[in-house]
């Protein structure tokens, strides 16, 4: 008996990914400062361990960096895009 969970996988590439959504998707996660600090640079003046919020374009490409989850979904109506959630 096969107990594997095998599902059908395909790859998208980042430009594909950008076009979801007619290119008005966008989703919202948690990041920690040493990603901003990685994201933006060294001129980033953040803790390493701060907790943070980045929206991301549907290609993974950061727009905005907020201290809330709820600044980081206007970030994304200001810019036009629909944030979704990822599980």
């Amino acid at each position: 008996m096969n107990t594997s969970n095998n599902k059908d996988a395909f790859e998208l590439s980042p430009e594909e990914l950008a076009q979801l959504g007619n290119g008005a998707l966008s989703y919202i996660r948690e990041i920690e400062g040493r990603d901003v600090i990685r994201l933006v640079g060294p001129q980033a003046r953040v803790a390493p361990d701060a907790k943070l919020f980045c929206l991301f374009n549907a290609n993974g490409s950061p727009i905005s960096i907020s201290g809330t989850r709820e600044a980081a979904a206007d970030s994304a109506v200001e810019h036009e895009l629909v944030a979704i959630s990822l599980h």
